[in-house]
């Protein structure tokens, strides 16, 4: 009886969720925007992007102000704070007070800028950072092409867990029809009690194997709702597309894509190192920069009696500086050398994969045919039997164990179609 209210309680919960009906179209059309994995790819777009703005250094100008108090008798210190101020007399040229002068104020304001003009090096890092945009940005739509896939799984897991919910509750009604037979049968004296509880007994386990199904469906439901990063509370979707098993035709011997996005990315971080390394040889060359500045000076805060600018230009050169530059250079090609390497590794191994999912998709539609040639015997075995015990041919445990069968051989069926269809998605995301 606790097991009984147990399943009510459970079917309740199960039913009195709103279900909503849905296609894949419909997923499709609203993941897109509200993923999280596709978040946070275009979060690592934006912040290359913003990294990006830092190369702005390299032709616009830096301007700093500030304003400086000081007060001091040091002679070298006190007699050219003098001067900025235009306050120098005759008097001040006195040797004695020049080494001992009296404390003197001095307030500076002053603004300065420094103005790159040719640092061929910084330029070369810029080209690096956009590469490195354009990476992440073919990266982001790889994620696209992964969640995809994701959700086409998702929907297929989605669409098997009502399949079995379907397959055994239509298992159920066959059993049913079948025990209200027996039931008769004992009434009337014609069979034993055994075989009425061997019924009762399938009965229940078909029970129990559509409250897992039904636990299923809300598992797959509950991850349809993740990928969307929507709440699952007290919701649950419905596959509105059959779930069904459609041949394809794939051609033999399949050769992996060169232009799939995360090849693509692989092949293009290359250019960054090309430009690193141009960067570092780079350090060697002249850089040129305008500097200057305007200054006002006075003995009172905030007044501003004397003033002065200095403009000029900077050409140089790093002649030797350690042999880090060489260093780098270096470095920039074992890292280059290295994601060469990874590259070809990367590109032998998704062979591989796109080879193993090839035979993976043949295997499993073999498993199709053969898994549906066992469900229609053991139906026709199913049916001979349920014909023989109607004219009293068989015994009732013959019959439940026919049932069994084909019930388990449709599930079988069924989870090969599911295994075909996975498989299948998964070859197309490699190709």
């Amino acid at each position: 009886m606790k097991k009984v209210l147990f399943l009510l309680f459970i079917s309740t919960q199960f039913f009195g969720q709103d279900t909503i009906q849905i296609s894949k179209k419909d997923l499709e059309a609203r993941i897109e925007g509200q993923n999280l994995s596709l978040k946070l790819a275009n979060d690592e777009v934006n912040i290359a992007k913003a990294s990006l703005l830092e190369s702005r250094a390299m032709y616009l100008p830096n301007v700093t102000a500030s304003y400086t108090g000081i007060s001091t008798n040091n002679p070298l210190m006190a007699f050219g704070s003098k001067l900025n101020q235009e306050r120098i007399t005759m008097m001040d040229f006195d040797p004695a007070r020049l080494n001992s002068p009296d404390n003197i104020f001095n307030f500076a304001t002053k603004l300065e800028f420094q103005q790159p003009i040719f640092n061929k090096d910084a330029v070369y890092r810029k080209k690096a950072g956009e590469v490195k945009v354009d990476v992440l940005k073919i990266k982001e739509e790889r994620t696209k092409e992964y969640l995809q896939f994701d959700l086409n799984k998702a929907y297929l897991q989605l669409q098997m867990a009502y399949k079995v919910v379907k397959v055994l509750e239509e298992a159920k009604n066959t059993t049913l029809a079948n025990k209200k037979v027996i039931d008769n049968y004992y009434k009337n004296g014609m069979i034993q009690k055994s075989e009425v509880l061997y019924m009762q007994v399938r009965v229940s386990e078909i029970e129990s194997q559509i409250q897992y199904a039904k636990s299923n469906v809300r598992n797959a439901s509950d991850y349809v709702y993740f990928l969307l990063n929507e709440d699952s509370e007290n919701k649950v979707f419905k596959p509105l597309d059959e779930f069904s098993y459609e041949e394809n035709i794939l051609e033999q011997n399949p050769t992996l894509n060169r232009n799939r996005k995360d090849l693509q990315a692989y092949e293009k971080s290359l250019e960054a190192y090309d430009w690193m390394i141009k960067s570092s040889k780079a350090k060697f060359l002249p850089k040129l920069n305008a500097f200057g500045s305007f200054e006002v000076y006075d003995s009172k805060p905030y007044q501003f009696d004397a003033n002065g600018y200095l403009v000029g230009l900077q050409l140089s050169w790093n002649v030797f500086d350690g042999l880090k530059a060489k260093s780098e250079q270096e470095k920039y090609k074992a890292d280059l050398s290295k994601a060469q390497t990874e590259i070809q590794q990367y590109q032998k191994q998704n062979q591989l994969e796109l080879n193993k999912s090839y035979r993976q998709v043949l295997d499993a539609d073999k498993k199709v045919s053969l898994t549906k040639l066992s469900w229609e015997q053991s139906a026709e075995a199913y049916r001979i039997r349920k014909n023989r015990y109607d004219q009293g041919l068989e015994k009732s445990s013959d019959l439940l164990s026919a049932e069994t069968q084909m019930s388990q051989k449709e599930l079988e069926h069924q989870q090969a179609i599911f295994e075909y269809n996975s498989a299948l998605e998964y070859f197309k995301f490699l190709k």
